[in-house]
């Protein structure tokens, strides 16, 4: 089983989404039915899908076998995925998720259509807050739902317990420093955020409770274990690259991450090593969303100068070798297993967009 041949049950991991929305759907009263096709229409709106890709492929990792009886999970790993990101674009602000507007975003404007009373912007986070929220007994349900044996179940819903308690701590470290200076932020304190948050919830835990569902003993689960982590951080340093506006590209992207703030490692390094003319380059843009893209190319052009951007990509680099050797040599990871893996961390780590 190739990362092709898990995508091809794509189609069914978005046929169970659908049809837990609609079967909640049927169950509430009919006033909370609008509320909940916001949910709807953000989950089913796009995104990559790879956390429910490695539930399943954790699953073929423990058992070598079709990965079918791990759907539900996949698809309650896709609920999970909504309810962060709901909350996380309250956090930073946005406006645009996935080619529409952020949730909050949404319902503050239909609170203004309405008339409604009271501030727009407040109903409009308040409400986006608990949708988020509601997102997670999906994800619970979906897990008790899978093919497997009880002990199976209360194994996987263990790790899903973990990894939301991790990410949640991730999260309050990433805002914390977010309110520091960027040279109050250290490379170690970055990297504590990217182990909790994106590496446990992007990388780790959905290939684990994968594996917890086919079978696979806990203890069992180390080599894996560490292999994701790497990988995740890998995955999240390659995520902060992009979102600055580098890739292999002339374009870059949008640079998102310089106006927000966002203390990364490309940032945070930058600061360290910098002259007083580079980081005043980085200050003019950092937190500024009325940066003009003059001052965003200098401020990326700081990133570049001091070594930042080339530091950044030999820590991925190297994360991905220790990676890719930590699994070569596992005993306990299926030798016919072991190129899915290879491509997962080709997909996670060298990509552009």
């Amino acid at each position: 089983m190739d990362l092709a041949g898990l995508y091809r049950f794509l189609p069914a991991v978005e046929g169970r989404l659908r049809a837990s929305y609609a079967h909640e759907r049927r169950t509430v009263p009919a006033s909370l039915r609008p509320f909940l096709d916001v949910n709807r229409e953000l989950s089913l709106r796009g995104g990559k899908r790879f956390r429910a890709i490695l539930v399943l492929g954790g699953y073929y990792l423990a058992t070598g076998k079709d990965p079918r009886p791990a759907l539900e999970a996949a698809a309650g790993l896709e609920h999970f995925q909504s309810w962060m990101l709901i909350h996380d674009d309250i956090i930073d602000h946005a406006d645009e998720r996935r080619g529409g507007p952020t949730v909050h975003r949404e319902l503050a404007a239909n609170h203004r259509a309405e008339a409604l009373s009271g501030s727009s912007e407040k109903y409009g986070e308040g409400m986006a807050i608990t949708l988020g929220d509601l997102e997670e007994p999906f994800t619970v349900e979906a897990i008790l739902s899978s093919s497997a044996t009880p002990a199976a179940r209360l194994a996987a819903l263990r790790e899903y317990v973990g990894m939301t308690r991790r990410t949640a701590y991730g999260q309050l470290l990433d805002i914390r420093n977010g309110t520091l200076p960027p040279g109050k932020v250290t490379e170690r304190d970055v990297l504590s955020v990217h182990r909790l948050k994106s590496a446990v919830y992007t990388v780790s835990s959905p290939l684990k409770i994968g594996a917890l569902l086919g079978g696979a003993p806990a203890g069992r689960l180390g080599d894996l274990e560490a292999v994701a982590m790497d990988l995740g951080v890998a995955f999240q340093l390659r995520d902060d690259v992009l979102g600055a506006g580098f890739d292999s590209g002339a374009a870059g992207k949008s640079a998102n991450d310089l106006v927000e703030g966002k203390r990364t490692l490309l940032v945070v390094r930058a600061w360290r090593t910098g002259s007083p003319i580079e980081r005043a380059a980085l200050t003019s843009v950092l937190g500024r969303s009325s940066a003009t893209p003059t001052e965003v190319e200098n401020a990326r052009e700081a990133i570049r100068s001091t070594g930042s951007l080339a530091y950044s990509e030999r820590t991925i680099e190297r994360l991905t070798r220790r990676a890719l050797g930590r699994l070569d040599r596992s005993r306990s990871i299926r030798a016919s297993a072991k190129p899915l893996l290879v491509e997962v961390a080709d997909r996670l780590t060298r990509r552009t967009s």
